[in-house]
């Protein structure tokens, strides 16, 4: 069995809270960028093998086997549910440490894979409530629609989005932003906007209304990141914004733009919405 965890887009993030559970509140709205995605396999292990074995090809993947989400994964569906011996392959595409939450759709699609070989498959809430256990976004990757999320970002609305016939250019400069580091510089603040109405203003209007409350932190101590921001707004961008806590930045464009010369050295690539 075969899937293809894909990779979100923010648009705008707000940082409103800090919880009591140590977590922060937020307001955002993810939309899944199927163009970009890793490559999942998951077959039925040898039974004299060990209960999960992992193996995975393409970017490196630099975490501990015990911090991988696929591996937590198989470990949160078997404690409720009887599971088979498997063989996990991961060729990674999405670039780690990047705000495109690679990692969290990786351990959703996996849930759902093992969701469907499990000798008693749980509800889609019994899911969900495991996917939050492996982290905030991971419930997100069971939806497959555009959501407002609050909360810790468990909390999804579907939205009547379409970006459809939008291009979007993601750059990363290579540059990993620990999500922990993000969260601790951030300052919680009531919302600037209210990011549901993204659905009914004009797209030409986001660039002065839909922001990133992790934009300032990440674009004082790297500059270079804020350029490419700036550039693709040079570029033509109707909306440009860096996604989750960084460190890409995506650009949203009516017609395909030619980047070939723009951003060398880094991760670009121009994709069909």
């Amino acid at each position: 069995m075969i899937t293809y965890p894909y990779a979100k887009l923010n648009l705008g993030l707000f940082v409103t809270g800090k919880r009591h559970d140590g977590y922060h509140n937020i307001e955002t709205v993810l939309v899944p960028l199927t163009s970009l995605c890793d490559i999942l396999e998951i077959v039925p292990g040898p039974l004299q093998s060990e209960s999960i074995r992992f193996t995975h090809s393409g970017l490196p993947i630099e975490c501990d086997e015990s911090e991988n989400l696929c591996i937590k994964a198989y470990e949160l569906m078997s404690q409720r549910v009887e599971l088979p011996k498997v063989v996990i392959h991961l060729h990674k595409q999405i670039p780690i440490g990047a705000g495109l939450r690679g990692g969290s759709a990786d351990g959703a699609f996996t849930l759902s894979m093992l969701n469907t070989m499990a000798s008693r498959p749980l509800s889609a809430t019994d899911l969900h409530s495991i996917a939050l256990n492996l982290g905030s976004d991971c419930p997100f990757f069971l939806m497959d629609t555009p959501c407002f999320a609050t909360g810790r970002g468990e909390m999804l609305e579907p939205l009547d989005l379409n970006l459809k016939g939008l291009y979007v250019v993601l750059v990363n400069p290579g540059i990993s932003i620990s999500t922990g580091y993000a969260y601790s510089h951030v300052r919680p603040q009531t919302a600037s906007f209210d990011l549901k109405r993204i659905v009914t203003i004009p797209l030409e209007q986001w660039r002065n209304q839909v922001s990133n409350d992790f934009e300032k932190i990440v674009f004082s101590q790297y500059p270079e990141v804020e350029k490419i921001k700036n550039d693709l707004y040079a570029l033509g961008a109707i909306y440009a914004s860096m996604s989750g806590s960084g460190s890409t930045i995506f650009g949203l464009f009516d017609s395909k733009p030619d980047i070939k010369e723009l951003f060398s050295n880094m991760f670009a690539q121009v994709y069909a919405i």
